[in-house]
């Protein structure tokens, strides 16, 4: 039995047709490949030269698998924040896939942030 914050690995094997043969899609999850750490630092680095973001403004990067009909199957997002607040966009292909022209453009910038009490499910 996996404690808290573990995965178990029987969960994680549990076959989901359509998907995974691990069922790792099923539950939002994606497998790291080797080169993962280097690829997320590679988009990283091009999303603080695109929006000119400084080292002290943190930007995450994640691979994420998509339940929603009509959605590509595994998306990267891509999170910053500013002073003038968090920031997000989608890149609709896996990690490895990205490029830098599939950043959105500089002056977007202002239009990524995320406004307060907006919710909404696609992004």
């Amino acid at each position: 039995m996996a404690g808290i914050g573990e995965r178990s690995d029987a969960v994680l094997r549990t076959a989901v047709p359509g998907h995974d043969e691990n069922g790792l899609i099923m539950l939002g999850l994606t497998r790291r490949t080797p080169d993962h750490p280097a690829t997320t630092d590679r988009i990283r680095e091009w999303t603080r030269a695109r929006f000119a973001l400084t080292e002290d403004e943190t930007v995450m990067v994640s691979q994420v698998a998509c339940r929603v009909p009509g959605c590509p199957p595994i998306e990267t997002h891509v999170v910053f924040w500013t002073a003038a607040g968090r920031h997000h966009f989608k890149i609709f292909k896996p990690l490895a896939q990205v490029s830098e022209d599939d950043l959105p453009p500089a002056f977007m910038k202002n239009a990524l942030i995320a406004l307060e009490g907006f919710e909404c499910d696609c992004c």
